[in-house]
Parts: structure tokens; C-alpha cells; sequence
């Protein structure tokens, strides 16, 4: 059996545009899996992180973002990532998972333009949710279906730790539901806006 280290990840911004908005918080779970049953092993290392908008764009933001993530202001005034421990978690991984994966990998990359070279998988593309008669794939209505929670806190690592709860449930197959995400080809490199139009 081949056990693999994964690293799960969430994000939280100022907004919806990578190019103008920021991240504010991310957290972190690095574990090890099966790369053949999709079985979680163990849980290695954990890390979740603040910070506070640079730009005015994203500051503006603030405000409205506020209102879906709950995180004050004060909370994370003065606050930056700790780059060198972020990037021993990317450095260390051998693939990264996600719910909506584009949305966090597109700001990360902002930050952290290595993590392209990484094998990304979106825990919500690759699992056929409404094949298997799930409502859609919003994580909150997935964690409700499984008795894993009724209430999303829209924080960084109460999103990771419940998604990973979710990722060790076996789905119709018998499979924990992570086998079907890895059975999939790994995302395409992420392609910035701004190198999209290049002629």
C-alpha cells in the first residue's frame, strides 16, 4: 500500500477577485492517505493563519466579506503569514485538496506562485455529489446530508477539519469519498487572467 502526504486547505478573503482581493486567513492539515483505498492515516501537522489586506481594494472590501466570514477587523490588524511555515507545509506535500479548489489555489497563487507546481484536486468537482443524491455540493449541505454539522462558521480550519470528516465517509460505492476524489486527474495548472489574454 502506497500512503501519500496530502495537504488540505481554506482560504478566507476580502472578496471574489484574486487580481484586487486578499486572503485574511488560511488554515492548514497536512495527513497522510492511501493512495490506493483513499483512506486517511494520520493526521501530521496543522496551522491556521491571519492577516491583514494590504491594498485599498481589498480593505474597501472588508466590510462585505465581514458579513459571510465573521472575522473583525481587529482581528486581523497587524497580523501577517508566517511565509517560511506556509511553504514548508506546500514543500512537504504530495498533493493539495480543496472544496472548490480553483477559488483558493487562484488567490494563493498570488501569494505563493510555487504552489502551481503542486497536483491540485477539488473536493467538489471530483466527486459525482449529485449523481450520488446530494442536493448540490456546497460543502454545508454535504456536512448536514453526513450528521457531520448543521452550522458553517465560514472559518478557515472548522472548514478543513469538517471537510476532512467528510473526505473519510464512505460514499454509495463503500469507498471513503477522498478515493473518489484522487481517482480523477489532478487539476490543470493555474492560468492567471492577465496571461490568458496575452497574445
Amino acid at each position: 500500500m502506497t500512503n501519500r502526504l496530502g495537504l488540505v486547505l481554506d482560504v478566507e478573503t476580502t472578496g471574489l477577485r484574486p487580481s484586487s482581493d486578499e486572503i485574511i486567513e488560511l488554515a492548514l492539515i497536512l495527513f497522510t492517505y492511501s493512495s490506493e483505498t483513499g483512506e486517511i492515516i494520520n493526521l501530521i501537522d496543522q496551522e491556521s493563519f491571519l492577516r491583514e489586506p494590504l491594498s485599498y481594494g481589498a480593505r474597501r472590501n472588508y466590510d462585505q466579506a465581514y458579513r459571510i466570514h465573521g472575522i473583525p477587523y481587529s482581528s486581523v490588524e497587524g497580523k501577517s503569514f508566517h511565509d517560511e511555515k506556509i511553504k514548508t507545509f506546500i514543500d512537504r506535500t504530495d498533493s493539495i485538496f480543496a472544496h472548490n479548489a480553483s477559488f483558493d489555489r487562484s488567490f494563493l497563487y498570488q501569494m505563493y506562485p510555487e504552489i502551481n507546481d503542486q497536483k491540485w484536486y477539488c473536493t467538489m468537482r471530483n466527486v459525482p455529489w449529485k449523481q450520488y443524491g446530494f442536493e448540490n455540493s456546497k460543502l454545508l449541505t454535504l456536512l448536514q446530508a453526513h450528521n457531520i454539522t448543521n452550522f458553517q462558521t465560514h472559518r478557515a480550519m472548522d472548514d478543513i477539519s469538517y471537510l476532512m470528516e467528510l473526505m473519510r465517509k464512505p460514499g454509495p460505492s463503500g469507498h471513503p469519498y477522498l478515493k473518489d476524489v484522487i481517482a480523477k486527474n489532478p487539476m490543470k495548472k493555474y492560468a492567471p487572467a492577465s496571461q490568458k489574454t496575452r497574445v
